[in-house]
């Protein structure tokens, strides 16, 4: 698999931020109150493996995908966006400092974004670009059902 999108480095997935439009869906906040959660909150295990399950794609993150508030998380929805990949669920960890330690715990992971695939944990923004350069997250999306968009750019890329 060889295109120019592959090895796109991390200042460059930076530039392509700041352009709005790109979702399908914003940001999705966890329900609040009730739920399996208990009286530990969202951020007890059963709340934060409740939201890791509840989507084929799942993003701890700092902001929201149209406005993320840090680099690493930037990086993360334009890898996303780079493959085609708009309907994920984007959890805001500012918003709630409960979440923010539970997913830590949950993953035994310390940095926020968090990347979760059928509700299994991947990793961090490097992890996701590492995967991305290799190839291998092409295949792991093929193992959601989500075809990779770089699968028709190279396609398109060998007509021409």
């Amino acid at each position: 698999m060889s295109g120019s999108f592959r090895r796109l480095p991390a200042a460059a997935l930076r530039l392509l931020g700041g352009r709005q439009g790109f979702f399908v869906r914003p940001l999705s906040q966890a329900q609040s109150g009730g739920g399996e959660g208990g009286a530990s909150g969202r951020g007890s295990k059963e709340a934060v493996e409740q939201l890791v399950r509840a989507h084929p794609v799942v993003v701890f993150m700092k902001g929201s995908p149209a406005q993320p508030q840090c680099g690493f998380s930037n990086a993360v929805v334009q890898i996303l966006r780079l493959h085609g990949v708009s309907d994920y669920q984007a959890y805001d960890v500012l918003q709630d400092p409960e979440l923010r330690q539970g997913i830590k715990n949950y993953s035994n992971w310390p940095t926020i974004p968090q990347v979760f695939l059928n509700g299994e944990f991947v990793g961090g923004c490097d992890i996701l670009l590492q995967m991305h350069q290799s190839g291998d997250l092409v295949e792991e999306l093929k193992k959601l059902g989500i075809r990779s968009a770089l699968l028709d750019s190279e396609k398109d890329h060998g007509k021409k």
